[in-house]
């Protein structure tokens, strides 16, 4: 019996998180234009249509594995340091789920992460600036900031398409992106602290 499988000759139940898994390898693989309901359907063994019995169109799926890579990403850092570290961190971290997912990265920069599930994901990070008696607004100012910052270099790097480049220009990217991610959480100390 294999893993995909309840019994012989029938599908596995379909979860909306194995929908979710499935449809961030074939936006990994083959990028986002072939990431439809028909394909994402085919790859699950599955009617195409069932699956609009937990996603009502493409943009709520969209929207459900957004949210999937950025919890990947915010997942991959721990809260227990300061905020400058914890801020740094969290960049990349960021970072570093969107170079595993390059062919995501223009659907992040065009589909926000939804709000309540990002501020939950964010509430071990945030606590941090809390803890130094920072004010929620400018702890979310500068978590944003940061965000926009990997999220905008990660499009650079990997370009609209998703592709990645030689490892020189990988090299540069990397130091381009220390530098402008400590700039930043330096400048954020000056300014909150």
């Amino acid at each position: 019996m294999t893993p995909d499988r309840r019994r012989a000759g029938r599908p596995a139940v379909l979860t909306t998180e194995r929908i979710v898994a499935t449809a961030v390898e074939v936006l990994d693989g083959d990028g986002l234009e072939a990431l439809t309901m028909r394909r994402l359907g085919t790859e699950l063994g599955v009617a195409a249509m069932s699956l609009y019995r937990h996603f009502p169109n493409r943009d709520a799926l969209l929207a459900a594995v957004v949210n999937s890579l950025f919890a990947e990403a915010v997942a991959d850092h721990s809260p227990d340091v300061a905020w400058p570290e914890a801020l740094t961190g969290f960049g990349a971290a960021y970072r570093r789920m969107l170079l595993a997912h390059p062919r995501a990265v223009p659907l992040l920069a065009t589909h926000p992460v939804d709000v309540d599930l990002g501020l939950e994901l964010l509430t071990g990070l945030l606590s941090r600036f809390e803890a130094a008696g920072i004010a929620s607004r400018d702890a979310l100012t500068a978590v944003q900031s940061v965000g926009v910052y990997v999220l905008g270099h990660a499009l650079a790097q990997v370009g609209a398409g998703g592709e990645t480049h030689d490892e020189a220009a990988i090299a540069f990217y990397d130091q381009w992106f220390d530098s402008g991610l400590i700039a930043m959480v330096t400048g954020f100390e000056r300014q909150l602290v």
